[in-house]
């Protein structure tokens, strides 16, 4: 399949896009800016498109089959950005799959979005705008998997996981590296028991392949 990666530029999107590339999948990584465009073919892109979440990036669907979407606004932006990116972009990246019959849809969400209220105020319009954009991915008449994992560390990827459908009771203490949930975004591309499903996804001590057989 041609991926497009919505977010490669991003530190899970360049982990993602280096997966594909060991994959018999094509990446086609979608970045905001011309002097990004050698950096994401360096990973192994064999595309590299331009598009602005906050305009109109339709144009970066022409010949894809399936779609992840890593995007986000950064820890250093306001809640406008999230707002606009976190959760228009997702809004808008659906329609496009939509409109250009894209079924595969793999979206990377955050533990804590299943009760945004809980998170505190600092993170609450994060956890909100990726709550809403998971609802309303879910109301979409695409094949969506929905990634929700928890603290991102740098860590070398483990190959090991933990994933929940019901959500951990306890995320004290624990973390996934980048490269992990990058591993598990483009695995699941090709997962039928994963259509229509949200999990969470936290380091454990099991290979990956056997977690996401589970689900």
């Amino acid at each position: 399949m041609n991926v497009l990666v919505i977010g490669a530029n991003g530190q899970v999107g360049r982990n993602i896009v280096k997966e594909l590339a060991e994959t018999n999948h094509k990446a086609t990584a979608m970045v905001r800016k011309e002097e990004q465009i050698d950096q994401l073919k360096e990973l192994g892109a064999t595309n590299v498109v331009l598009g602005d979440l906050e305009k109109d990036f339709s144009d970066a669907f022409e010949g894809i089959d399936a779609v992840i979407f890593a995007a986000g606004s950064g820890p250093k932006t306001g809640a406008d950005k999230t707002l606009t990116i976190d959760l228009w972009g997702s809004v808008k990246a659906a329609q496009y799959a939509q409109e250009k019959g894209v079924k595969r849809f793999v979206q990377l969400g955050s533990v804590g979005s299943d009760n945004p209220d809980a998170g505190g105020e600092a993170m609450k319009p994060y956890l909100v705008a990726k709550r809403t954009a998971d609802d309303l991915l879910k109301t979409t008449n695409l094949d969506y998997t929905i990634v929700r994992p928890g603290a991102l560390s740098d860590e070398e990827k483990s190959g090991k996981i933990e994933v929940s459908l019901d959500g951990f009771s306890s995320l004290e203490g624990r973390s996934i590296p980048r490269a992990d949930v990058a591993h598990v975004l483009v695995d699941v591309l090709d997962r039928n028991n994963t259509y229509h499903k949200v999990f969470e996804v936290l380091q454990g001590d099991q290979p990956a392949s056997d977690q996401l057989n589970s689900l």
